[in-house]
């Protein structure tokens, strides 16, 4: 059965496709901007010439830029933080949500109010860097782990989640003798997969874009995180760009075209830094959207 529409509704959805076009486009040209001037000549992007087209095509602003010492050492450290710190926010969140949805929990509401107080009071950055030195987790990859796990906001959407599996289902268990964590692992994760999704999603991108941790907490500089060092870069980019200029004999005969600029440094740095996110957060988007709804309506 097909509606026939009228004048007012096509001009209606012209309208609507035109405003949500030019949002996209607002929101979508910054990526496409610092893209295209990374992979631009060089003199062209530093002179502001390169706006909607690249021009003069390559590629040496990548393979200079992941030259930079200490990079491949901190890719790692940052994966590495990224998927452990994911993984263990996922599980915390999940299990919490699950047992402050149980009414049978040990003095649930104190424990749910105690948790929920954290959203509202922080000890600031003083006490925080006193704390993680006397637990001993300064200069330790852990740092960037435990003080993430517990996320009193993650937390909270997957308890409402849960309210929303039905009761049955879970008396049925219990009636079958499944105890709290066989009805977690048979039940409750499985059909709480959008949620997760969602809270895998924020955590991954805390994780990854997170520089001050590593700022406040770390001076070894094997523990150093990817996006700290080229935050290091992005601000030494004026003396990097001469460093990598004259980095080698057969590289200073290189067209003016590809010679390091501060602005190839810079635009370089900021792909690398977005592309993977870029990359992963459509993957999880259905998840997204999903659970954020599921998530934040009942009844």
């Amino acid at each position: 059965m097909t509606i026939k529409k009228s004048k007012s509704d096509y001009i209606f959805l012209i309208c609507n496709y035109t405003i949500f076009g030019l949002l996209t486009l607002i929101c979508a040209y910054p990526f496409y901007y610092i893209i295209i001037n990374s992979l631009s000549a060089n003199d062209l992007s530093a002179a502001g010439l390169v706006n909607f087209l690249p021009k003069g095509l390559h590629l040496k602003n990548y393979t200079e830029v992941l030259k930079l010492s200490g990079l491949p050492l901190a890719v790692l450290v940052s994966v590495g933080r990224t998927v452990i710190g994911t993984a263990c926010t996922v599980m915390a969140s999940a299990f919490l949500g699950y047992m402050f949805a149980q009414k049978k929990m040990w003095h649930r509401k104190f424990w749910y109010r105690f948790m929920i107080i954290t959203m509202y009071f922080n000890a600031g950055m003083i006490p925080m860097f006193m704390t993680m030195r006397i637990l001993h987790l300064t200069n330790t990859f852990w740092v960037y782990i435990l003080p993430a796990v517990v996320q009193p906001f993650n937390i909270i959407m997957v308890k409402t989640f849960v309210e929303s599996i039905p009761p049955s289902l879970m008396e049925a268990a219990e009636i079958d003798g499944a105890g709290v964590l066989t009805r977690f692992f048979k039940i409750v994760l499985p059909t709480s997969k959008p949620i997760l999704a969602t809270v895998a999603i924020w955590s991954a991108v805390g994780q990854w874009n997170s520089f001050q941790d590593t700022l406040l907490y770390i001076t070894n500089q094997k523990l150093y995180s990817l996006q700290y060092l080229l935050y290091t870069y992005l601000n030494q980019a004026n003396s990097l760009a001469t460093l990598v200029k004259s980095s080698g004999s057969a590289q200073a005969a290189a067209s003016l075209a590809q010679q390091q600029t501060p602005t190839s440094i810079r635009m370089t740095i900021s792909v690398i830094v977005v592309l993977p996110i870029l990359f992963i957060y459509p993957m999880f988007q259905k998840y997204f959207v999903k659970g954020i709804m599921i998530g934040a309506v009942k009844g």
